[in-house]
């Protein structure tokens, strides 16, 4: 069974439907081509003396139209014709034994029905349908050509590897077509891809309903276009596709319109070029070519169809009117001006039936006739005893039972002449085996089909998709790959930030995030960097992180050593000073050794300030803390004597006071060391327990590392640091009560001065320290032990200095015993 006749075209002249009426009048070609090869296979087979000896194969030929009804209708005239003998010498045949059809889905489901009552096997030669496969709905239907399943796992793969995540899915109203694009959906959004539009070309196609797919395809983004569909349904779609001139869509076709030569024409070489799908595997058969040009209408016992296609391919009437009483399509016949002779050279003429090029369809039509053959050879070679049936009993070929036929064609399995296995089982149906289509143009602006490729579904998943990108010609005739998306690609540097309310495929592009990178496009996640590294500028890849310390060779460490130094040089020319006068009364006043002493604590506070320069290692956060602690606990130590001592001193000047025997100098050394020997052993068990230690601080910065001392035991660092805090608040507090002793005595008011100094800098510093990032934490530190450093040098040392170089005449004790008068 065979749609000779359409709904509507042939290669010749195309059609506008009308609404609501189905049209069963133009004359198919490439049907009559299928129809004139499967005479060919049978006569081929009736040759063959190995294969059914002494058996000859007949048949009945019966037109479809493409329609449903007509196909039920042909099959059911066909289950109550009476039988007759075609030649003489051959038996009555009463029954159909087997029926080769349909072309479609939907027609090979209808008819697979009607016949299903009388258990006739159906073999089908181009009805893809995945629901075939079911053996509950569909037992005796078999086919030669895969199931949409293979397919659609081909089309979806396709979609994937070229990076197509915006498709357009285009389906005829019919089972092909809606259940192919269903399985389609499903399949390609498993891996990534996502629908724009899914349109259907009614069987009934209006003006009206063509505009307005052709509009939804103009607006959509999508550049690939899917199409399931027959070449009858889609051919006037691609007619106003080409009459708006929309160029920049690229086509992808399923098998059954991948290879038609009628929608390929020149007039849509530039609409269509670059189309690419999956086609059926062709075979050569050049004796096929001799038969189909021999035909001829003058010939005895031709079938009712050929003069119908003399006269259709010359345009040309025979002398015949009404209708054949063989044409059970009951189309009416066209008659043209020009009488038909029947012996114009059909060679020369050109259309689809001659073109032998891509027999693919044909091919399956070749594979059904022999399976038949075959299933009837193994019915006729059946010994009795031996039988698949009851009691091991055979089938007799003479008195043919279909569902016997269906039996053996169940079993049929076996490797043609082309070198492909044939198979019809239900667990078995043809592997899909598809070559990769290419519409590429010739010379003379028409198109041909290149293979480019091949997909196999029996081989393993990551090896059954294979092509050759580089011989492909995409749409506009470009050698790149056409993108369609959604969106434009997000570039290197970029992540996929999903549109809320519209699908995966659809999304903005964000930069990466500080410490995250993407190095590919289309990243649906930045990725974050390792931990010592940071992302770069443009968020492409990740560098080492900067690390950041206090350094003496940038500008601020510089300035901080240099006064450091200069704090150190100024207190070391005031001790010069003060042992080249060291006999003099103001350098003897208040015990010359604690003056020594202190200034001798103060270079150590001076240099101990450059130890927090440089980047940190291990003795250097030891020697940090340690000799900030040991200095400043002297230095305050020595303040404290020297408080004392003035007091002291007052105290002495009393009448009958014999206090300064208590504190004499060996009293005041022993205080100093005991004041600082608590420090050091707070020291030493802060180095014993928990000591500092240097870390690399990556959580203050994501995009740096900063090098500094970690503390080791906070509370023994609190100690260290509160046992200075206590010596200097209670030296401000003595300091604080002898600020108004008499003139002589009274360096108390420097010590005042300078603790006054001390405490307001190291209140101020706990704030600053904390506030302050990274290495600026350093230098704030180094700040408060400079500014306290030189308060204790500026308030005490330099106005003794100056009035030992500038004012020499107050530094006698005439001078200093008329201030003591004068104060009585």
């Amino acid at each position: 069974m065979f749609p000779i006749h359409s709904k509507g075209i042939n290669e010749e002249q195309t059609y506008q439907q009308k609404p609501g009426k189905q049209q069963c009048r133009e004359f198919n070609f490439r049907a009559f081509r299928w129809m004139q090869a499967m005479i060919f296979f049978i006569e081929e087979v009736n040759r063959n003396k190995a294969l059914l000896p002494n058996i000859t194969l007949g048949y009945s030929l019966y037109d479809s139209c493409a329609l449903e009804p007509q196909a039920v209708k042909a099959t059911l005239s066909m289950l109550t014709e009476p039988a007759h003998e075609r030649e003489e010498g051959c038996r009555d045949v009463p029954s159909v034994p087997v029926v080769i059809g349909n072309s479609g889905s939907s027609l090979t489901i209808a008819v697979s029905r009607a016949l299903q009552p009388f258990r006739v096997p159906l073999v089908s030669y181009f009805a893809s349908c995945a629901c075939l496969s079911n053996k509950h709905n569909f037992p005796n239907v078999f086919r030669t050509i895969p199931s949409d399943v293979y397919q659609v796992r081909a089309l979806a793969h396709l979609i994937h590897r070229l990076g197509w995540t915006w498709v357009g899915i285009i389906g005829s109203d019919d089972d092909y077509g809606y259940l192919g694009t269903q399985m389609f959906i499903e399949e390609v959004t498993k891996l990534g891809s996502c629908i724009a539009y899914r349109l259907v070309i009614p069987k009934v196609l209006s003006e009206k309903k063509t505009l307005e797919i052709v509009k939804k395809i103009k607006e959509s983004t999508a550049r690939a276009i899917v199409v399931f569909s027959i070449e009858a349904e889609i051919y006037s779609l691609i007619e106003e596709i080409a009459h708006q001139n929309i160029t920049d869509r690229q086509w992808v076709a399923s098998e059954a319109w991948v290879t038609s030569t009628l929608i390929s024409d020149n007039k849509n070489f530039h609409f269509l070029r670059g189309t690419i799908g999956f086609a059926l595997r062709k075979a050569e058969m050049p004796q096929l070519k001799d038969f189909l040009f021999k035909l001829s209408p003058l010939e005895k016992n031709v079938n009712q169809f050929v003069r119908e296609f003399w006269e259709t391919q010359f345009k040309c009437s025979f002398n015949e009117t009404g209708t054949s009483e063989f044409n059970t399509s009951a189309t009416t016949r066209r008659y043209y001006d020009q009488t038909c002779t029947g012996r114009e050279n059909l060679e020369k003429s050109k259309s689809i039936y001659g073109d032998v090029s891509n027999l693919r369809v044909t091919y399956n039509i070749h594979k059904a006739v022999y399976a038949v053959a075959y299933a009837l050879h193994k019915l006729q070679a059946c010994e009795h005893g031996k039988g698949p049936f009851i009691n091991r009993t055979c089938g007799d070929i003479y008195n043919l039972q279909s569902w016997q036929v269906a039996h053996y064609l169940k079993e049929i399995n076996y490797t043609n002449e082309f070198g492909d296995q044939v198979y019809l089982d239900r667990n078995g149906e043809p592997v899909g085996t598809y070559d990769i289509i290419n519409w590429q143009g010739n010379s003379d602006a028409s198109i041909k089909f290149v293979t480019v490729g091949l997909f196999d579904a029996s081989l393993p998943q990551d090896q059954q998709l294979l092509f050759h990108e580089e011989e492909i010609i995409w749409s506009g005739g470009k050698r790149e790959v056409p993108r369609s998306a959604c969106t434009e690609s997000c570039p290197v540097g970029y992540r996929k930030a999903a549109r809320v309310g519209q699908p995966v495929c659809c999304y903005d592009c964000v930069p990466c995030a500080d410490g995250t990178f993407s190095n590919s496009t289309d990243q649906a996640e930045c990725a974050p960097c390792p931990a010592d590294f940071w992302s770069s500028g443009n968020r492409t890849g990740c560098v080492v992180k900067d690390t950041e310390y206090l350094s003496y060779s940038e500008g601020f460490g510089t300035a901080l050593a240099t006064v450091a130094v200069s704090g150190a040089a100024m207190t070391t020319a005031a001790a010069a000073i003060f042992l080249r006068h060291r006999d003099t009364p103001i350098v003897r006043a208040n015990n010359s050794e604690l003056s020594f002493l202190l200034l001798f604590s103060l270079m150590c506070c001076f240099l101990c300030a450059l130890t927090f320069v440089g980047q940190p290692t291990e003795w250097t956060c030891c020697l940090r803390r340690t000799s900030f602690g040991l200095s400043f606990a002297l230095c305050l130590s020595c303040l404290l004597s020297k408080t004392v001592v003035v007091l002291m001193a007052f105290k002495a000047a009393l009448p009958g006071n014999k206090v300064t025997k208590w504190f004499g100098p060996l009293q005041q050394r022993l205080s100093v060391f005991a004041c600082a020997a608590i420090q050091i052993a707070l020291c030493s068990v802060w180095l014993t327990v928990s000591p500092p230690f240097p870390v690399r601080n990556t959580w203050l910065y994501k995009d740096r590392i900063i090098l500094e001392c970690n503390l080791g035991s906070v509370a023994l660092f609190c100690c260290v640091l509160g046992y200075i805090g206590c010596l200097a608040c209670f030296c401000f507090v003595l300091a604080f009560l002898a600020r108004k002793l008499p003139g002589n005595f009274n360096e108390a008011k420097l010590i005042t001065f300078s603790m006054l100094i001390f405490c307001a800098v190291w209140i101020s510093f706990i704030p600053a320290y904390v506030s302050s990032p990274g290495k600026y934490t350093v230098a704030v530190e180094i700040f408060a032990i400079l500014s306290s450093s030189f308060g204790v040098l500026f308030c005490i040392f330099i106005p003794k200095c100056y009035i030992i170089i500038f004012l020499p005449e107050r530094n006698s004790k005439k001078f200093l015993m008329s201030q003591t008068r004068s104060v009585k």
